[in-house]
């Protein structure tokens, strides 16, 4: 049986989907497949790569995402790109999605032609630092003859690019999307997240019924998108998230079978 692993995007929220492995991990719950998207086509590849979390989690925290020292000079970005490759490299000596332990699908979006990219050959590091590159902040990368970004803004939750090929799918959603304050939307920054979380919400929630097991971690309205001050307590979210809904999933399976074996002991029942 085929066991397909989905990591919707989220920037720095992504770090959840390092907790949420761990507690997988503890019910060797293993992906045959993993398919991610955006920052957290960066989870799926260290984790498909055969990182452990601990390994995963000092990656977020020593991996200068956000430093302006790789500021993008004569490029449509605050931050440089593909200045990230040589960080990336230490994690992926062997650039190339042969090289990975379980298969992965990253997506990332062409701005030439406005459509979705799945990647599941070639170059590893440029594929995920593309689908990674937010747009306004990360320049975009050209591959072959495309020019690529953000692969959320096509689809944020790729359940689709990795359905086909298993027979069960979990699901890992840390975008969240409640009502919010006048007050809270001061900044640029802010009214950006805010219009890009309107726009994925719809799209994104139709997918929530194709997954068998979905994790949604709680609290993640609280944390922006590139703040790296709250690691420890979103990778504790997403591990927490995912023991209760790994034990709720168990506890509800295990109702439907004692239903079917309640129901064979009906029917084959014995006459008086």
């Amino acid at each position: 049986m085929n066991t397909g692993l989905v990591l919707s995007g989220g920037g720095v929220r992504g770090i959840a989907h390092v907790g949420v492995i761990k507690a997988l991990e503890e019910h060797q719950m293993q992906p045959s497949y993993i398919a991610g998207t955006s920052a957290d086509a960066i989870v799926g590849a260290l984790y498909a790569g055969g990182c452990s979390w601990q390994q995963m989690l000092d990656f977020f925290k020593t991996t200068q995402l956000f430093s302006f020292t790789n500021y993008a000079m004569g490029k449509p970005g605050l931050l440089d790109t593909e200045k990230f490759y040589e960080q990336f490299s230490a994690y992926f000596p062997i650039d190339d999605f042969k090289a990975l332990q379980i298969p992965l699908i990253v997506t990332a979006t062409n701005l030439l032609d406005g459509t979705l990219k799945t990647f599941d050959s070639g170059s590893l590091i440029k594929t995920i630092l593309a689908s990674a590159a937010v747009p306004g902040v990360f320049a975009p990368v050209a591959i072959e003859n495309g020019y690529y970004a953000d692969g959320g803004i096509l689809n944020n939750f790729p359940v689709d690019v990795i359905k086909h090929k298993c027979d069960t799918i979990i699901g890992v959603y840390v975008n969240p999307f409640q009502n919010v304050e006048k007050d809270s939307l001061k900044h640029v920054y802010n009214i950006m997240e805010r219009s890009y979380h309107i726009m994925l919400a719809r799209e994104t929630s139709l997918k929530f019924k194709d997954c068998d097991l979905l994790i949604r971690p709680s609290r993640m309205k609280e944390f922006s998108t590139f703040s790296l001050k709250n690691s420890d307590t979103i990778f504790n979210l997403g591990y927490e998230s995912a023991i209760a809904a790994i034990e709720k999933n168990k506890l509800k399976k295990d109702k439907a079978l004692k239903a079917i074996n309640l129901e064979l002991i009906n029917g084959f029942s014995i006459p008086k």
